[in-house]
């Protein structure tokens, strides 16, 4: 799995940019977010990454800060919404941005992203808004625990674990959380086969 990319920003276009890590350049998409956070061409630059696989296609998504790939997982686990869609409503909110909107069900806030129609934002806001407190920025469940934040502080090694679990079938948020719990149990020090096999035994039980 790739997690992060530290390299040159060799360059740059409307949706995604080019990424050379020691010669080889990454083909990242991008929100306009995160295009705009990465500075400018030719500059050093680190950019957080989901890789996702499909039937018909390979892409990797990049991310200025991890907190904006856990909402990417979360949206991307809605009905409706794919990769290109996510990245519009993230071009448009920021992560607080989006996690106050959908923990007030402000489906017209949503709705103000390119592509993203009424009927789409209310089904967002609706999946969502009892699972905001989860995300960076919210206020947890009971004792704080918060899934999206945990797995980002795990750093690529949390990434990768989600990432192997939603490859198995697994949404988003219910991969971060079982990821989260894996890490309360193991220790941020635990290796990534031990945490994926727990977090595995914890999304499926």
């Amino acid at each position: 799995m790739i997690a992060k990319l530290s390299g040159r920003l060799d360059a740059t276009g409307e949706d995604w940019a080019i990424v050379d890590c020691h010669g080889v350049g990454y083909l990242v998409h991008c929100s306009s977010r995160t295009l705009a956070a990465l500075g400018p061409v030719g500059e050093a630059c680190t950019i957080h990454t989901q890789l996702q696989v499909s039937e018909n296609d390979m892409r990797l998504l990049g991310f200025a800060e991890s907190a904006e790939r856990d909402w990417f997982r979360l949206l991307t686990g809605v009905q409706g919404v794919g990769s290109k869609v996510a990245l519009a409503i993230l071009s448009a909110l920021s992560p607080q941005e989006l996690r106050e909107a959908c923990g007030r069900g402000d489906a017209a806030m949503v709705a103000r992203s390119q592509g993203v129609g009424p009927k789409l934002a209310g089904r967002i806001v609706n999946e969502l808004k009892d699972k905001t407190g989860a995300m960076p920025g919210g206020t947890g469940g009971a004792g704080g625990f918060a899934p999206g934040a945990a797995v980002a502080a795990a750093g690529g090694k949390g990434a990768d674990a989600a990432s192997a679990l939603e490859n198995l079938g697994f949404k988003p948020a219910v991969a971060a959380a079982a990821v989260a719990r894996a890490l309360e149990e193991l220790g941020e020090g635990a290796s990534e086969s031990d945490l994926i096999r727990l977090a595995l035994r914890k999304a499926a039980g």
